[in-house]
């Protein structure tokens, strides 16, 4: 894994980078607030920024408490002049002595997809387009042929005799390849295993997307589009307050709820129980006792050394 640190002035990865850098150094030299703003307007013109504080705004890991409030008011505001809701935004940090890991039980799912209709409407994705962080394949038994299984089959005939169903979604590796291909530091692994992504400091290069090895990142071509009155309003910073043209998002473990103690939405909406998740580091917890007695089949691609935290098994 790559340091944690924050981007500075002698990076040399990214041209787009170098050019805000090289803005935000000469702008001290600017006078008058108004001349500010209209130097930063072409750029908000290009990167849908909605204001010069969220051009200035700091690193995430240079954001003291107050800095970080600031930040979440802004976001608020934002949020209630688009949707004409306020919401709730918090920034929850990871718990000491947790590290989350998901089980998967590949003889229990039914390929019902309500784990990816839920993972939608919790964490505020695009509705036009529909923008998904969770896809479903439906395999035949015996075949682990990823590049030839079918993740658009008709719902109300599952589950299907002869096929079983493996849902993919971010793997949340121990080793990311998408947090060493960024340039600009604005994603990266907390020490409950979560990869993050900071919406507000993405360039949208795409990097990220190209390393994967899981189809989990997505990349906002247009600008999403949620109904307001689909709006979750119970929101986190690095989770699922409303994306922006331009920028990646993922699965993040529905960091808004793990870290305040609940289950992620898939978990919760599966009717089969197929879904576990929990602390590893806790020997109790329910996922360990899974990776101690169960029959764990795969760790997805894990000749790739991503070493996911992901885990299918099955009963017997």
């Amino acid at each position: 894994m790559v340091a944690n640190n924050p981007p500075n002035a002698s990076d040399k990865t990214s041209d787009r980078e170098l050019t805000r850098r090289s803005f935000l150094r000469g702008s001290a030299a600017v006078s008058g607030v108004a001349a500010l703003a209209a130097s930063l307007s072409p750029l908000r013109e290009l990167k849908d920024f909605t204001s010069t504080e969220q051009f200035l705004q700091k690193y995430y890991k240079e954001l003291n408490p107050e800095d970080m409030q600031k930040v979440i008011n802004r976001i608020e505001g934002e949020v209630q002049h688009q949707y004409g809701i306020r919401p709730h935004v918090r920034d929850l940090k990871p718990m000491d002595g947790v590290e989350f890991v998901y089980c998967l039980n590949l003889t229990r799912c039914i390929g019902c997809r309500k784990c990816v209709h839920a993972c939608v409407a919790e964490n505020n994705q695009s509705r036009s387009p529909e923008i998904q962080y969770i896809r479903v394949l439906k395999l035949p038994h015996g075949s682990l042929d990823l590049e030839k299984a079918e993740h658009r089959y008709d719902t109300k005939q599952v589950p299907e005799k002869g096929f079983f169903y493996m849902p993919i979604q971010c793997q949340q590796c121990k080793n990311p390849p998408c947090v060493k291909v960024c340039p600009v530091n604005a994603t990266w692994q907390e020490k409950d295993g979560i990869t993050v992504i900071d919406y507000d400091w993405c360039i949208g290069c795409r990097y990220c997307e190209a390393a994967c090895p899981y189809w989990a990142r997505r990349f906002n071509f247009a600008k999403p589009q949620i109904p307001k009155e689909r709006l979750n309003p119970e929101m986190s910073y690095l989770g699922n307050r409303p994306r922006k043209q331009g920028v990646m998002e993922k699965c993040h473990f529905c960091i808004q709820r793990t870290r305040a103690g609940r289950y992620p939405a898939c978990l919760e909406v599966c009717p089969v129980g197929a879904r576990k998740f929990g602390n590893i580091l806790d020997p109790n917890s329910e996922v360990s006792h899974i990776l101690r007695e169960k029959r764990v089949f795969i760790q997805l691609k894990e000749e790739m050394g991503t070493s996911p935290r992901f885990f299918y098994y099955f009963d017997k």
